[in-house]
């Protein structure tokens, strides 16, 4: 016999009396909340040096940690680390800098000034922060739209022609691009002071994962003009994506040819290139840099062969060296961007929280979401002062970061100065780079997210609101662009939430013979329900949603519709009342009579005894009698004098309908139940005081503290209505309920066994 079975057969023992809540309100003594409230209150603002040192480096974590970093074990790993993110931040940096419809070197500039900022101030050690397709599509939708190529349209020399002023047009979408950066860096501080770190619970993974995929859907389209040489007309709003679509299909006949075969090659060479680089990880320890390679051989191939001027070849351009000065917002643009810059800040820290979270659970660490909300609005507030767009976590590069050795936020900076190598010394030597190239990397980076394609099958076979969630933000996305899209999605999450509460499972209960478990009838065939008694359960809470809902299916389950039997018990009690008024005027009628043959019976005797009668004007009820003819006449001999009858008072009580069999008692478990607004106290209260009319006793059982609280406030308990009815577990309120009301019960366990007892 192994330990686990024994453990089973050690026989045990309860013994307590039935509490209901007054009983355990007697036994404990409550907390005052208002001193309790007072005392934290003193003790949050109590300023000691200490806790102001702990506030202090929780703030600024490089503080904390930096002066405790193992060198020795950790500075190879995050210097190779380092170096690999810092060689995939060039091309990805360039690549999506064309997404944000920026030039390439903004891209550059994304890609050192957030990452020294959250080196300082970010908590997670795994994850490589700097420019993200998703966030560089959303950028690229608000530059686009308020900086659009029509309003840089110069006129020509002949009358009917006009030329782009590129310059201007970039200068304007790079300060729009800053500013609404700019925003979001403040949107995310706020947050982050106020802790509202949890905004990111509302973004499921499901969601999340729906969302990236539509946002890779907006990318790859939005790169389509460069694969093609072709210049479509920009859409802005909903459907924006289908009319591109649209456009791009009709000015397919003027492709360019040399453009769409340098897009082709680049394409299947990556493809080729990362299997390799796949295959070879497992001899090699560092990945192979194929972006940066192909962006090499791609840059010598358009300067030897001149595809810019022999082809038509869109080239990258010009690439400053050097740093730029920081640059104060544009202000005035502040008001037209507002849902843009919050759409961004929710987006990036929920992309960037979800993958922190994930390593931070696998390499048993924690990441402190607050902070994390901090680092991500320096980062981007701090960026958009320095001509840098949105940022937030790649996916690869942070891969790419954990499998060659990197351990810490030492990786990242080393990242840093790599793109800060570029962009003083190699930066300008890429100015030959078809944009065909940087967009092939986009369309190749984008292949997981492609997959994620995948998560319906999956979802629909464990959860199908989840997958539902899914298919949903999708098109959402995809129809109204990523911010609409997003918030659209959010509210269509919370929906389904609602929803669910709406529609939960209602159950009855039963016991599980021997023992103090109850569980739903319908689920196991073992399971008896109690005689006389019914327990009712709902999955979900009680509110204004569902209240209607609640009673339905409680007079559903129990088989008892209270209102039907109320308006039954009026009918019978209207009936009665109708026998006893009849029966009243019956018993007036016979009380008139009596009073007349009394009085008749009265002269009777008088004359018989040769006395004078005496006739009274009233009888004894109040009224003249009236006498017949033969009275009113003197004809005593023809008078006749009748037996009073006894009369009885007809009593109908409410019989109940026949077809109903009504319970001794209803339980209602609210162990579910996390709060009560007003409508569901007074569900509650129309409950108890329904049943009880038809004779029903209602207990309530599994309360929560805050519930109670509610059922207080809301004037449930009174003189008649006590928290007598109210008990911590299904089985005191059995117990209660089956003997007869009495307080005086004990139930014990042996064995497992279930004996009930009255003391």
């Amino acid at each position: 016999m192994n330990v686990k079975d024994l453990r089973k057969r050690v026989p045990y023992q309860i013994q307590r009396d039935v509490l209901d809540e007054l009983s355990v309100d007697q036994h404990l003594i409550e907390n005052d909340p208002n001193s309790i409230l007072c005392f934290n209150g003193c003790n949050n603002i109590r300023c000691t040096g200490p806790r102001f040192k702990s506030c202090f480096l929780s703030f600024v974590p490089l503080l904390a940690w930096l002066p405790r970093y193992p060198f020795r074990e950790n500075a190879i790993g995050d210097l190779i680390s380092g170096i690999s993110v810092g060689i995939m931040h060039l091309p990805q940096g360039m690549a999506y800098a064309l997404l944000a419809a920026v030039p390439p070197v903004f891209g550059l500039y994304s890609s050192f000034y957030p990452i020294l900022i959250y080196f300082i101030f970010g908590t997670s050690k795994h994850i490589s922060v700097g420019t993200y397709a998703v966030m560089s599509v959303m950028i690229g939708s608000v530059t686009e739209r308020l900086a659009p190529d029509s309003d840089f349209m110069i006129p020509g020399n002949d009358t009917n022609s006009t030329t782009l002023d590129i310059v201007g047009r970039d200068a304007e979408r790079v300060k729009i691009a800053a500013t609404v950066t700019f925003l979001s860096g403040i949107f995310q501080l706020l947050l982050g002071v106020v802790r509202f770190g949890f905004v990111v619970t509302y973004l499921s993974e499901p969601l999340v994962r729906a969302y990236t995929t539509a946002a890779a859907i907006h990318v790859i389209v939005s790169q389509l003009k460069y694969s093609f040489g072709i210049n479509p007309q920009r859409y802005s709003g909903p459907l924006s994506l289908i009319y591109t679509v649209i456009e791009i299909c009709a000015l397919l006949g003027k492709t360019n040819i040399g453009t769409l075969v340098v897009s082709i090659v680049t394409i299947l060479g990556l493809v080729a290139a990362k299997e390799l680089s796949a295959l070879a990880a497992r001899k090699i320890p560092v990945p192979i840099p194929v972006e940066l390679i192909t962006i090499i051989v791609a840059t010598v191939v358009s300067w030897q062969m001149d595809l810019k001027t022999e082809y038509g070849v869109e080239v990258v351009g010009e690439i400053p060296s050097g740093l730029q000065a920081p640059v104060a917002p544009a202000v005035s643009l502040l008001g037209s961007m507002v849902g843009d810059a919050f759409a961004l800040a929710v987006v990036g820290y929920g992309i960037a929280i979800s993958l922190g979270r994930i390593f931070a659970l696998k390499y048993a660490y924690k990441v402190d979401s607050n902070q994390e909300l901090i680092a991500l609005g320096l980062s981007n507030s701090v960026g958009g002062l320095f001509n840098c767009f949105a940022i937030s976590c790649s996916m690869s590069r942070s891969m790419v970061q954990v499998s060659t050795g990197g351990k810490s936020q030492v990786a990242g900076a080393i990242s840093a100065v790599v793109i800060l190598v570029i962009l003083l010394k190699i930066g300008e030597l890429f100015e030959e780079l078809p944009k065909a190239v940087l967009a092939a990397i986009i369309y190749v980076n984008l292949q997981g997210m492609m997959k994620q394609f995948g998560d319906i099958c999956s979802l629909w076979r464990t959860n199908k609101v989840d997958m539902v969630v899914w298919v949903m933000t999708m098109i959402l996305t995809v129809l109204f662009n990523p911010d609409l899209g997003l918030a659209a999605s959010i509210a269509f999450s919370i929906l389904t939430v609602v929803f669910r509460t709406q529609l939960p499972k209602y159950s009855i209960l039963g016991q599980v013979p021997g023992t103090d478990i109850y569980r739903p009838v319908e689920d196991y065939h073992q399971v008896k329900e109690i005689p006389g008694i019914m327990i009712f359960r709902s999955s979900a809470t009680l509110y204004f949603a569902n209240a209607e809902m609640y009673i339905d299916a409680l007079y559903e389950k129990t088989g008892v519709d209270v209102a039907k039997l109320l308006s039954h018990k009026k009918k019978l009690e209207a009936k009665r009342l109708r026998k006893e008024k009849k029966a009243a005027k019956k018993a007036k009628k016979e009380a008139k009579k009596r009073a007349k043959e009394a009085a008749v019976k009265s002269v009777v005797s008088a004359f018989n005894q040769g006395e004078e009668p005496q006739f009274s004007d009233t009888d004894e009820s109040g009224e003249e009698p009236e006498l017949s003819h033969a009275e009113a006449n003197g004809d005593v001999n023809k008078l006749s004098v009748k037996e009073p009858k006894d009369v009885a008072t007809v009593e109908v009580g409410p019989d109940p309908d026949p077809d109903t069999t009504l319970p001794r008692a209803i339980i209602l478990d609210l162990s579910p139940v996390n709060f009560l607004d007003t409508v569901g106290v007074k569900t509650l209260c129309n409950i108890y005081k329904d049943y009880g009319e038809a004779g029903v006793q209602v207990y309530l059982c599994g309360c929560q503290r805050g519930v109670i609280e509610s059922m207080e406030k809301g004037d449930f308990f009174n003189e008649k209505v006590t928290k007598s009815i109210l008990f911590s577990s299904v089985h005191d309120a059995v117990l209660y309920s089956q003997q007869g009301n009495s307080k005086e019960v004990q139930y014990i366990l042996i064995s497992h066994t279930h004996i009930s007892e009255v003391s």
